[in-house]
């Protein structure tokens, strides 16, 4: 028998959605059915997110109805955003996604730490994703099988434009997202470099195919901090009010997203 992984059938509706649980979070907890900012952050690391609650830049956004999450609200030169941290992880990221955009969200963006595949890719630096592989198991759930999966080029316009600004270099391409972090081979990152991908993270390829299937729009930046057999300052993603800087370039992004699109 086949995996059931490659048997989904994904014409048909799903048994459970996210209004249901939004709903019930809601009733539980007396909330208010508010929308949220048009734009979201899924902080996979969560330091980002830990750093702007401890410096007093956030403040906890009570209209997110969520079992497994808080979301914090900044203000990026008047324009609001949402940070949820630690949705490390395909399923887990995608999971949030869905309830973000059920919820108003109008852009979801993806801030990542990541190990660098191609020996050309600067480092430390950023790398916005356009496609990622699909090493992984949510995105079989989105769309058909395939190698790999693109992501929004309108989005991934408006983030390379607006992280132009921070002072890191800012690639941009292919991706490898894989479920297993642990089981990284140098056969795969060979293989995979040969084939373009200058980072190895865990969420894009499931965003991008979920982004797909649902009509939303997503992206992924990837903040390049280590390496195989890396010396010294592996994982040091620098000072945090770089990684501020770098937050606040991708919600200027996003925003400017969303009003080209309504022009």
């Amino acid at each position: 028998m086949p995996s059931p992984l490659f048997e989904h059938p994904l014409d048909e509706e799903s048994v459970f959605k996210p209004e249901a649980l939004l709903d019930a979070v809601r009733s539980e907890r007396g909330a208010a059915d508010a929308p949220l900012p048009r734009v979201c952050v899924l902080d996979f690391d969560g330091d980002l997110t830990d750093h702007l609650v401890e410096s007093g830049r956030s403040q906890r956004v009570n209209s997110w109805a969520c079992f497994h999450t808080a979301m914090e609200g900044i203000e990026v030169d008047g324009m609001a955003a949402g940070v949820v941290g630690r949705t490390i992880g395909g399923p887990y990221s995608v999971l949030v996604a869905e309830q973000m955009f059920a919820s108003g969200a109008g852009v979801v963006l993806g801030l990542t730490s990541a190990g660098r595949v191609s020996p050309q890719a600067p480092m430390p630096g950023l790398v916005v994703a356009d496609e990622a592989l699909r090493d992984e198991g949510t995105s079989f759930h989105y769309l058909p099988e395939s190698r790999t999966v693109r992501g929004h080029k309108g989005v991934a316009d408006a983030l390379a434009k607006s992280l132009a600004a921070v002072e890191l270099p800012v690639d941009r391409g292919l991706v490898w997202t894989t479920d297993a972090p642990y089981r990284e081979t140098s056969t795969q990152l060979d293989r995979h470099a040969q084939e373009g991908a200058l980072a190895v993270e865990m969420q894009a390829a499931s965003l991008f195919a979920f982004a797909q299937a649902r009509g939303a729009s997503v992206g992924v930046v990837a903040h390049l901090t280590n390496e195989v057999e890396g010396e010294g300052d592996d994982f040091d993603k620098g000072e945090d009010e770089l990684s501020v800087r770098i937050l606040e370039a991708m919600v200027r992004g996003a925003y400017s997203f969303l009003g080209e699109s309504a022009a």
